[in-house]
């Protein structure tokens, strides 16, 4: 990617702080991704290229057409699950970021149907009413790898997903998607929160879930607020790389 405008270079360092944040916030670990859908050319996106996200650079970033193809002739090794953010982008044009990981809070939701994922505190209005939940045997069987490898599993995916924000997958993990890329870093750290919460609330007794005005209400009072959490995410993500690579351990 040559010759970029200052906000495109911009958008491109926000995407690697997502990267890093999402790492340093215990939502992805050495696997799990994010992606920016491309500003002015709606059918591409940007996603790192196969790796850590944690080790994530700008030179690491590299542009998607929305059937997974690398679009400038990058010959690097790329996601097995690009189909996740090429299909959600072509579903769902109100969507400018996705976030797929596998935040272990999450993932016990994803396979107990009888206790399903529902907003229990203020700061995860967004999550809706009951957070769908994608079964991959439906599509393709009861013998995969549970990874949506394909355009086929992408938009099955998708379908899934239909209008909400947050879908779950089955034993695999979830995938969030926002109108904002800070949005989306928000909502996947907040779906870890709310799992984490909830689990915690079950053991307690019967949860008090919220309404669907206090999920409305809250979701724009909140995420009206973005940029304070993301601020401090930043700072604390690139303050715990600065350390690491001062190690000498990189």
């Amino acid at each position: 990617m040559k010759n970029l405008s200052a906000t495109m270079l911009e958008l491109l360092d926000d995407l690697v702080d997502a990267n890093l944040i999402l790492f340093n916030e215990g939502v992805v670990d050495a696997f799990g991704h994010v992606s920016v859908r491309h500003p002015d050319k709606p059918d591409h996106y940007f996603l790192a290229r196969n790796m850590a996200p944690g080790l994530v650079t700008r030179d690491d970033i590299i542009e998607f057409d929305l059937d997974g193809n690398v679009v400038d002739g990058d010959t690097r090794k790329v996601y097995l699950e690009r189909y996740i953010h090429g299909e959600i982008f072509r579903a769902r044009p109100d969507v400018m970021a996705v976030v797929h990981s596998h935040s272990p809070s999450v993932v016990p939701f994803s396979a107990v149907r009888s206790n399903p994922l529902r907003p229990m505190c203020h700061m995860s209005g967004f999550i809706g009413r009951e957070t769908p939940v994608f079964e991959i045997r439906d599509v393709a069987g009861d013998a995969t790898d549970l990874l949506i490898t394909n355009p086929t599993l992408g938009a099955a995916l998708s379908t899934t997903l239909a209008n909400n924000t947050v879908v779950l997958m089955r034993g695999h993990g979830s995938t969030v998607v926002a109108p904002t890329l800070k949005q989306a870093v928000y909502r996947a750290i907040y779906v870890e929160v709310n799992a984490r919460l909830q689990a915690e609330a079950n053991r307690l007794g019967s949860i008090e879930f919220l309404s669907e005005g206090e999920m409305e209400t809250t979701q724009k009072t909140i995420e009206g607020q973005v940029e304070r959490p993301w601020q401090l995410w930043r700072m604390r993500a690139r303050h715990a790389q600065k350390q690491w690579l001062d190690s000498g351990l990189s």
